[in-house]
This record gives structure tokens, sequence and C-alpha cells, in this order.
């Protein structure tokens, strides 16, 4: 869910950074996305080689700390602190986005309803809730299906109906200098890889899988890897497309899903989906937020209280520090997405790379066979 969950907000992400040259920048979109998505594919086989070589887990704080030593490994793990802190925050916004985009009359409430679900994840996880394939299964299943369902409409309205694109919001296209464009190119393209959030879920959790573990967590990263590219594609196809812009009061998603389906039944499923996934999501990180805590705490480099388990055998602790840290991320920035993302770069991409530079030096001494390709992966990444 934490992976799949980004597309609802990725390509918004890469609209509000091309807006500032003017709609006319749209255009960009698909030739960013475009790159965003071979990225997904090189982030997605070198967290493949990971899966291989840390069966029992290859979070960046591990790889980055047996392979480059302590203060890279920690880096990494403060790293991935912020980045679950800001799971939280951002996922929670961005679903209740998608509800007062489909109630408009809410947004005056926007941070007190994010507050809320903060509350209901916390409360959900201090009683020891677990996830389980049947509970927490139907609402991602769901949501794929929410999300082909929109896109294969999207491209069935406009090629078999005609349909006319939205109008976007006037606005005359900046005279940029060659400079100018690649800079807005790549920004746009740092915002939108937002999309990639999650991915290394797989890789840190491999024990999970069923014998062989590592096979199957690959496969699984591979399946997964395949289902966001094209439903991020095909999203940001279809903004472009409708000719849809960034507006305050509603999301992208919720105006391409209006511009097919209108505002009906089908709108509100979709809306329903985007929100429950955009929780899970959050939901995720009161799992691996506690867990990489305690194993700090446990080698003295956090406080060992972080360490302790609760009651219904958790670490009540650190799930109660993640949500008071992301409820004072959630008001500081007045629950808005767009807000926070920058921040959540910061986290998801020092993470990124302190784990392929440790899998580079982790090939370099193995010399298992094939081990230069290896190396070309990971070194790229």
């Amino acid at each position: 869910s934490d992976a799949l969950s980004s597309t609802a907000y990725a390509t918004e992400e890469v609209l509000l950074a091309l807006v500032v040259a003017g709609t006319a920048a749209f255009t960009m979109s698909l030739p960013v996305a475009m790159c965003i998505v071979a990225l997904l594919a090189l982030v997605t086989t070198s967290y493949g080689q990971t899966i291989h070589a840390y069966p029992s887990g290859g979070g960046a704080y591990i790889v980055a700390k047996e392979n480059l030593g302590i203060m890279p490994g920690l880096v990494a793990a403060a790293a991935l602190l912020i980045d679950y802190v800001l799971t939280v925050a951002v996922s929670v916004a961005a679903g209740i986005a998608a509800v007062t985009s489909a109630f408009p009359k809410l947004l005056p409430y926007r941070e007190a309803l994010c507050l809320l679900a903060v509350y209901l994840i916390l409360t959900a996880n201090l009683r020891g809730m677990r996830e389980s394939a049947t509970v927490f299964g139907v609402p991602v299943y769901l949501f794929i299906f929410s999300a082909y369902l929109l896109i294969i409409g999207g491209f069935v309205k406009l090629f078999m109906s005609g349909a006319q694109p939205a109008a976007a919001p006037s606005a005359e296209p900046s005279a940029l200098v060659p400079i100018g464009i690649t800079w807005l190119f790549l920004r746009a393209f740092a915002a939108g890889c937002t999309a990639l959030t999650g991915v290394e879920a797989i890789s840190n959790g491999v024990q999970a899988f069923k014998k062989p573990a590592s096979r199957n967590a690959s496969i699984t990263l591979f399946i997964m890897a395949g289902i966001l590219g094209t439903m991020f594609l095909g999203i940001t196809a279809l903004a472009h497309k409708f000719g849809i812009a960034p507006l305050a009061h509603e999301t992208v998603l919720s105006q391409i899903n209006q511009t097919v389906f209108g505002r009906g039944p089908v709108y509100y499923l979709i809306q329903a989906a985007t929100m429950i996934i955009l929780i899970l999501a959050a939901n995720t990180a009161f799992a691996g937020f506690p867990q990489l805590a305690s194993i700090m705490a446990k080698d003295r480099f956090a406080p060992r209280q972080l360490a302790n388990l609760g009651d219904r055998l958790v670490f009540s602790n650190g799930v109660i520090l993640l949500a008071l840290a992301a409820s004072g991320l959630i008001l500081w920035f007045k629950g808005d997405v767009h807000k926070l993302i920058p921040l959540y770069m910061v986290g998801v991409f020092v993470s990124f790379t302190l784990s392929q530079a440790g899998m580079v030096v982790h090939w370099l001494r193995a010399r298992e066979r094939g081990y230069q390709w290896r190396i070309a992966v990971n070194g790229v990444g």
C-alpha cells in the first residue's frame, strides 16, 4: 500500500513543479513520467539484488552499516525514520484531500480530520493490531481495480467518445532559456519521484514471505513495480490529455475522476478507495518506525525506552513518538501535501542512495558470480 498509494499524488507534484512556467509546460509531464518509470525499473532491479543478498531483511540501515560503516548507517537510519514520519503525515494528508475533493464543505476542517485519522491509527496500533492479508488485502486490490478502471475509462472516453479536454486555468508560458527548461524538467522529475516511495518496503521484510523467501519477495517486488509504473504513467497521460491543472481545493486525481465518470457512484467509489489505501500506507509506517527505532536502541544509538515492548507486545513508545511527530508536521504545514513532499524526498533519497552505495561495496567484497553487472546496476542506482 505504501508504494502504490503514491500514485494518488505523484502526478500532481509533477504538474505543480511545471506550472511555474505556465500550463504550456505541462507537455513535459509525460517525458518526466517516463524518466521516473525508468528510474523505478533501475531501483526495483537494485532492490531485487538486495533481497537476494540479505534474505533476512536488508533495510538501508543494515546495508549501509555493514558495508559503509557506522556513521553512514546512522545517516541512513535517520533518513528512514524521517521517511516513516513523513509517510504518515503525507499519506494521511493526501487521504483527507481525497475526502475534501469529494466533499468540499469539509475543506476548512482538513487539519482536524488529519489529526483524527492519525489518532485512530495510533489507537489501533497500541491495541496490538496486526496486518492481515484479509483485512489489508481487500482495500489494496480495490484501489488497484479503481485505478485501472479510471485509466481504462479515461482512454475509452478520449478515443471512443471524442471527449474534449477539461479547461485548464489560463497562464502564459514563460520564455525559458535552455538552462531554465533543464532546471524545470529536473525539478518536476525530483517532485514526481515521490511515486517511488515505499519501493524499498519489500527488501525490509523478506522474512515475512513463504520459502523460498528471496525468490517470492523478488517476484512480488517486480509485480508491484509493474503495477505502480503503469498506474503512474496512465494517470499522468490522462492528466495531460484532459488538460488537468492543479487546484487548491481539489486533487488532480479527483479532477480526472470527475471528468471521466462525473459525480456519480463510480466517482465516490474511486475517491473512497484512494482515501483507504492512503490511510493503510500511513499504517505501514507504524510497523516500520518502531521496529527500526528498537533496533537502533538495542545498538545504543537511540533512547533505550524505544526498545521496550508494551502490554500488547508492540513497541508502544515508538508508536506514540511517531504519531506525535507526524501530528506536529501536519499542524506545522496545515495538512498541505505539497508543502510536506520536499522533506519526504530528502528521507527517501538519502536512504536509497546509501543503500545502493552499500550494495556496491557488498559486491566488491563478495565477488560472487556476475558481480560486475551487479556493481554496475547498484552503482548507477
